[in-house]
């Protein structure tokens, strides 16, 4: 059985290093350091680098879904908030880049089922954004969106100013 604080551990390590430095950002051997464990116990429960990522992407996609909770029963515009909240809490709150949309921008160079999990995100958003009911003003696309939010934390992130992602997304509020 595994040992969950240990390997959430792991992962909060992981997530932490590829927000700032993508997929290559990091080693096995950082990583025990930053828990305090040995390499072999990072490879204990994840024994490549790419099954590392791949968790690490599918639980940063449930969170996500937890986080937004379902998209029918929100009020008109609701979704698109929570979602514009995603990415700006991410830049505000963590200082860090979507994971996915790290290493989303570095798909060839992941491991197949890591792109798979990094793209189950994206369809995450963009089904949810799709379902949740639009606003009167609502007449933008799910991926027009998702794009802006991105970006516009990419922008800020570059330019080191946090008012850039307001700017660039119409939030808060969206």
């Amino acid at each position: 059985m595994l040992d969950q604080p240990a390997r959430d551990q792991i992962l909060d390590a992981a997530e932490r290093r590829a927000r700032a430095a993508g997929y290559h950002g990091f080693s096995f051997r950082e990583l025990a350091d930053d828990v305090g464990i040995k390499s072999s116990s990072v490879h204990y429960y994840f024994p490549t680098k790419g099954d590392l990522a791949e968790a690490l992407a599918k639980r940063y996609t449930e969170r996500a879904a937890d986080r937004l909770g379902d998209p029918d029963m929100l009020a008109p515009g609701e979704g698109a908030a929570r979602v514009a909240s995603l990415f700006r809490d991410a830049l505000l709150i963590d200082d860090r880049m979507c994971l996915c949309g790290l290493f989303g921008a570095e798909r060839d160079a992941l491991p197949a089922p890591v792109a798979a999990a990094v793209a189950e995100f994206f369809l995450l958003i963009l089904s949810y954004l799709d379902r949740a009911p639009k606003a009167s003003r609502g007449d933008e696309k799910p991926a027009a969106m998702l794009a802006r939010l991105e970006g516009g934390l990419i922008l800020a992130r570059a330019l080191n100013d946090p008012n850039l992602f307001d700017e660039a997304t119409g939030s808060p509020g969206i």
